[in-house]
């Protein structure tokens, strides 16, 4: 077993990390509290997550799968360093990018025309709070591009 490659012990530690989370939160969301329903749906989540984990580290461990694993391995530092998908992967994030910024200004107008309307009360929260996140992004995405321009 020594020439045997395995994933990673930290992978473990992380599906068992999350899957603790996971009972505290469905111990947590077992008090009665208005924020039981949400406890429960983040309580779910965690322990299917960290269920999966584990499963995946016990499943790709076993000796039988180790061609298995080493071919995904290799296919997965292919994926990784092809030029044409870092590209398509470097394009697609501007676009969603681009995208999400497009909604929140339309989300910003849509918001003040219905708190205009009494549509909606307390609009202004909401308008100032897209607000705040659209200038996030924006700011966010120039930090970034600039820390990129300095690191390449």
């Amino acid at each position: 077993m020594k020439g045997l490659i395995k994933m990673k012990k930290s992978n473990l530690m992380i599906g068992f990390a999350y899957f603790t989370a996971g009972i505290i939160g469905l111990t947590a969301a077992l008090t009665d509290s208005k924020l039981s329903s949400l406890l429960f749906g983040f309580a779910a989540a965690f322990i299917c997550s960290g269920s999966v984990i584990i499963c995946r580290y016990f499943y790709w461990n076993k000796p039988k799968n180790k061609d298995r694993y080493l071919e995904r391995l290799e296919n997965e530092k292919i994926e990784m360093r092809d030029e044409l998908k870092t590209k398509l992967r470097d394009r697609s994030g501007r676009f969603a990018y681009i995208s999400g910024i497009v909604i929140i200004s339309i989300s910003i107008v849509i918001f003040s025309i219905l708190g205009s309307l009494d549509i909606i009360d307390n609009s202004r929260i909401i308008v100032l709070y897209l607000g705040g996140y659209l200038v996030f992004q924006i700011l966010a995405g120039i930090a970034i591009f600039n820390h990129l321009l300095k690191k390449y």
